[in-house]
């Protein structure tokens, strides 16, 4: 079976207060895109998994969520089997668009087709929440208002499809780092001073630019350039980034080519539909 994983992108990521258990509530909106990784998944009797990427710096091994969310099946089933899986990496890593997390989801989405287990969307979801707050996500994939530590969903209303230019610099951005550096703002404005910026009514919000542009100088600079140009309706930074994405009234067209001659060509540029 060969199946998608699908990037998402955070319209509005509020952080509300840090939780005794360490994590943070959160209250999300994100959306899936276009953009997606591709995973082979086959299962046979016995044990084990033979696990293998095309991205020679992912590890595979524990520590990947798809060997995670693949061994949390199997816990979960009681069920022996084993499964081989290739992955097909096309969402970069460290960039905020969720990759690890959808492709941990749609394993455990493939492992309920192939073994023929049924467990049902909330089933399914509860698995995912064990694995990882993003992941329930992606087990629907479609939008959705997310609350406390990213698991608790609430189907949101459908977006238009509109044009998206993914843009990352050459250096990912910790997640854990950002929440633990972010502090509740005494300001409710962006301290940067941006405009307000809306998109299907929608206002864009993304509490954890404040610490993440404040350390990584140019996804600030990466913003302000996207918000001069004529193609861009509004950027924001994905989740704890470092990809900026830029919601266009058109096609890229040369966006993604100034872009780099702006910042350097190991800036890596997609084109994407939300």
């Amino acid at each position: 079976m060969t199946i998608q994983a699908p990037a998402k992108v955070n319209l509005v990521l509020r952080i509300l207060a840090k939780r005794r258990d360490g994590y943070h509530d959160i209250e999300t909106l994100m959306a899936p895109i276009s953009l997606a990784d591709e995973i082979d998944i086959a299962v046979s009797d016995g044990d084990g998994m033979d696990f293998q990427c095309d991205h020679p710096d992912l590890p595979v091994g524990p520590e990947n969520l798809v060997w995670r969310a693949a061994e949390g099946f199997r816990q979960e089933t009681g069920l022996r089997f084993h499964a081989k899986i290739f992955l097909r990496k096309r969402i970069p890593h460290g960039a905020g668009l969720g990759g690890g997390s959808s492709d941990a989801a749609a394993v455990i989405k493939a492992l309920d087709q192939l073994l023929n287990t049924g467990l049902g969307l909330q089933a399914l979801e509860a698995l995912a929440a064990k694995i990882g707050s993003d992941i329930p996500f992606f087990i629907r994939s479609r939008p959705a208002l997310c609350r406390g530590r990213g698991e608790l969903m609430q189907d949101a209303a459908a977006l238009p499809k509109t044009p998206l230019l993914l843009l990352k610099p050459p250096f990912p951005v910790s997640t854990a780092w950002a929440y633990k550096t972010w502090s509740a703002p005494k300001r409710t404005r962006d301290p940067a001073g941006y405009p307000q910026q809306f998109h299907a009514g929608i206002e864009l919000i993304n509490d954890l630019e404040d610490p993440v542009f404040q350390k990584y100088l140019l996804l600030p600079a990466i913003k302000s350039w996207l918000l001069d140009q004529e193609e861009v309706a509004a950027a924001m930074m994905s989740g704890s980034g470092s990809t900026l994405f830029a919601i266009l009234h058109q096609g890229a067209g040369t966006l993604a080519r100034r872009a780099k001659a702006r910042f350097g060509p190991d800036l890596w540029t997609q084109e994407s539909i939300i």
